[in-house]
């Protein structure tokens, strides 16, 4: 549909938009390419001015969906296709079966009659695929008195909190395999399943009014229950207590909700679309405006803006072969399509003067689609990669665990948001303390409910609504809880009961209380506030509050201050490792190398909240044991000062990281091999450069290509290359100063420059939009469409983004 059409390259079939071919065809030699272009024509008219009647229109072929902004009984489209030969440009017409060669018109044919990828994800969800279990009609439920509370679960075999399944025959809650869904998990809802038969388990924590997530172990599959809501209701949980409203409405549309969403979205404002670079929209693919919300956050900020589009040249030039799967490339192009403004451009003075005559609707503004993006970066991901709403929060820290995995070169723009958090642990027994340092990325600010400003008003509302829905009379209008930020502010900083904690003095588990505090103020604050829980009957709340978030922020007095004058520090003992018996005998074993991490474990222990060098110390500390393994060691070591420290390797000294291995990582007699040197030499790359790289990444030539680019601080000089090579078999390489933990310290003085809002009932429904201070003015950001905003409702925000004042 773009100006330029699409090429397609008849080798690879990847597309490129008229003003990256060239650099396609130039980094491959690949010359075939088919043009496609959509031609969009208002329709001749007739006699009376009305449009001609409609034909069947037979120039139409290709699979894309219409714009939906221009009115089909006025326009019309064309599609037209023609192969062009680089570098001449020399163009055929298609179809033309007398000129080309058979297998060529085959391979146009196939391109020409496909069907877009895309169409696949958009009709249903994974959920509506999921096969129906046989033993959900007739499922036996034990009456043994069992009651689910809405927290605080514990597996019945172990001490996991997390990844809890609740088998639906005896109500006994266990833990999961890390397999089933990237979580941590020592398999005893399966071992119950073997012992006692009962074939249905649900997850705790997935239960919403729509459903929840329910495996089979007979049928060995994630499989629907029909019965959901009467299984659930035999163990107390009343799953349906959001639907129930006579005329078929849902929660969301309860008119005490509405009001909710009209303030955020600005409805019943007359809002002026705003145009040009940084004002351009996202597609909705169906639940992925939790995305669209985080993205226009994200590019709203100079370090991301630098880091992908002002290294556009270089990050196109050099991404592998297939750029659909590489995450810088698509950071890159989204990126690009926001910022630069040719995807947002008003219409034309005619185009509005034609519409103001007939009375039309006008176009509102198209966006980009971030279906490519979306698909990648929700890959092997079992939620984001579902068409469900997901969690703005828990994506942008998903987000952040890809940028750091994939930093470009030195630099990497998700450190404006890391900082140090300090905690101190006081044994409540013998009142010693002790001291860690933790990474995060977000400040989670709890609602201060006890400290309702208007708390008369909102006892008269519930008493009102009570009335209301026993006389099933009209709900009065909603009284949202007024609370001070102060208060919020004060609750995160108050002491937190800990009643597992190690202490070292003891040899046991003893009861402890926590603070927090700020050991450094990141450059970015994102701060998200807490909204989100369960009521005591099982159904997911939100806090229905108004904050009255400042413009201006001061958290200095929230500055960590270390061990105190009089405070007596706890010895620096760990507790004993459990490890399983079966893998005792890995563990004695050569620790592996570095750059032979697991990644999938790595990630997904990053994907239950942990740090990500931690991740990766854990998984390398046990000898790629897999997850749950690497979970224990985490439980064991999380209090300890370098816990989030990046991986030093024993019997090397240098800190080594499994995306980016430094040199020599690989071991010094990992000599590559010639003819891969010669390749990329030969690309007009130092030879120190391709030993380096191939050392790195176990002699893959492709990956050596990226390491190349994304390291352009290890271009070591030639003497200590060779130097290295002389010393092939050489044990230990001469020892390098660890990374330290990348903060960028400073004041704990900030300034709001944008928020994420929700609208809905819980995280897994509902809507977001973006506000953006921009140019001095606010902008709304609503999936595709941009406009001034006149009322930005910084009261009712969901995640709220602040920028440091330099002092």
């Amino acid at each position: 549909n773009s100006e330029g059409g699409l090429y397609v390259c008849m080798n690879t079939f990847l597309a490129f938009g008229r003003e990256h071919v060239e650099r396609h065809f130039r980094k491959t030699g690949q010359s075939v390419y088919m043009h496609l272009k959509r031609h969009v024509r208002e329709k001749v008219r007739g006699a009376s001015g009305g449009a001609l009647p409609k034909r069947r229109n037979s120039k139409i072929f290709l699979d894309l969906d219409t714009d939906d902004d221009l009115n089909s009984d006025d326009y019309e489209y064309e599609d037209e296709a023609k192969l062009v030969i680089f570098p001449d440009h020399y163009e055929i017409a298609l179809p033309n079966i007398e000129e080309l060669p058979a297998l060529v018109t085959i391979a146009c044919d196939a391109v020409l009659s496909s069907k877009s990828p895309y169409r696949k994800q958009d009709p249903d969800t994974w959920e509506n695929e999921l096969p129906v279990s046989k033993y959900a009609s007739n499922l036996t439920q034990l009456d043994n008195g069992v009651r689910i509370p809405p927290s605080g679960w514990k597996c019945a075999r172990c001490d996991l909190r997390e990844n809890l399944w609740l088998n639906l025959t005896d109500g006994s809650i266990l833990c999961g395999k890390w397999f089933f869904d990237s979580a941590g998990g020592n398999g005893h809802a399966l071992e119950h399943y073997r012992d006692m038969g009962y074939p249905l388990a649900v997850k705790l924590g997935t239960i919403t009014p729509d459903g929840a997530d329910v495996y089979s172990f007979q049928e060995e599959e994630p499989v629907l229950d029909p019965h959901l809501a009467k299984h659930l209701a035999h163990f107390g949980i009343d799953m349906l207590h959001m639907h129930g409203t006579e005329n078929g409405l849902r929660d969301n549309d309860i008119k005490p909700r509405v009001s909710e969403w009209e303030v955020i979205q600005e409805s019943g404002t007359k809002l002026k679309p705003m145009y040009g670079p940084g004002y351009t929209g996202l597609k909705n693919l169906g639940n992925s405006c939790y995305l669209s919300s985080v993205m226009q956050a994200i590019f709203s900020i100079p370090e991301f803006q630098r880091a992908y589009v002002g290294n556009l040249p270089r990050i196109f030039d050099y991404s592998p072969l297939d750029p659909t799967q590489d995450f810088n490339t698509q950071m890159t192009k989204l990126g690009h399509g926001l910022l630069s403004g040719q995807y947002s451009k008003p219409p034309v003075k005619s185009e509005i003067i034609e519409q103001v005559m007939k009375e039309e609707h006008k176009p509102q503004q198209n966006g980009i689609s971030p279906r490519m993006f979306k698909a990648f970066v929700s890959k092997s991901h079992p939620e984001f990669s579902s068409n469900r709403q997901q969690d703005a929060q828990e994506f942008f820290l998903h987000l952040v665990n890809l940028v750091e995995r994939n930093r470009i070169g030195s630099e990497n723009p998700s450190d404006v948001f890391r900082f140090l958090v300090e905690e101190r642990i006081q044994c409540c027994q013998t009142r010693k303390v002790r001291y860690t340092e933790r990474v995060d990325y977000l400040m989670q600010l709890p609602v201060a409910m006890e400290a309702a400003t208007n708390k008369d008003e909102l006892i008269a509302y519930e008493l009102t609504r009570r009335e209301a829905e026993a006389n099933r009379r009209p709900l009065p209008e909603l009284v949202r809880a007024k609370i001070p930020f102060s208060a919020c502010l004060q609750a995160f900083s108050e002491p937190e009961n800990v009643d597992d904690f190690w202490s070292s003095a003891l040899q046991a588990k003893s009861a402890g209380v926590k603070t927090s505090r700020f050991a450094s103020f990141p450059e970015y604050l994102v701060v998200q506030i807490k909204k989100f829980t369960f009521g005591l009957d099982w159904v997911p709340k939100k806090f229905d509050v108004s904050i009255d978030m400042p413009d201006l922020l001061d958290i200095n007095h929230l500055r960590a201050r270390g061990l105190q004058p009089g405070e007596e520090e706890l010895p620096d003992i760990s507790p004993p490792i459990v490890i399983p018996d079966d893998s005792k005998d890995r563990l004695m074993n050569q620790l592996i190398d570095p750059s032979d991490i697991d990644e999938s474990s790595v990630m997904q222990l990053a994907e239950m909240g942990f740090p990500l060098e931690a991740c990766r110390k854990a998984v390398y500390f046990t000898g790629n044991m897999g997850a749950e393994v690497a979970f224990n060691w985490i439980i064991v070591h999380m209090e300890e000062p370098d816990f989030a420290e990046p991986l030093t390797m024993p019997g090397y000294g240098g800190a080594a990281s499994a995306g980016a291995s430094v040199f020599g990582a690989t071991g010094l007699d990992n000599q590559p091999p010639e003819e891969i040197v010669a390749i990329i030499t030969s690309m007009g790359f130092q030879r120190s450069q391709a030993v380096q790289a191939l050392r790195a990444t176990n002699h893959n030539l492709e990956r050596a290509l990226d390491w190349i680019f994304s390291h352009p601080e290890f271009e070591e000089d030639s003497d200590f290359v060779i130097e290295m090579e002389n010393n092939a078999n050489a044990n230990i390489i001469s020892e390098a100063k660890p990374e330290g933990p990348r903060v960028k310290d400073g004041s704990g003085m900030y300034e709001l420059f944008a928020f994420i809002s929700h609208m809905g009932t819980s995280t897994m429904s509902g809507h977001y939009v973006c506000h953006i201070k921009k140019e001095g003015r606010w902008v709304i950001y609503n999936d595709h469409k941009v406009c001034a905003s006149e009322r930005p409702p910084k009261d009712l925000g969901y995640m709220y983004f602040y920028r440091r004042i330099p002092s």
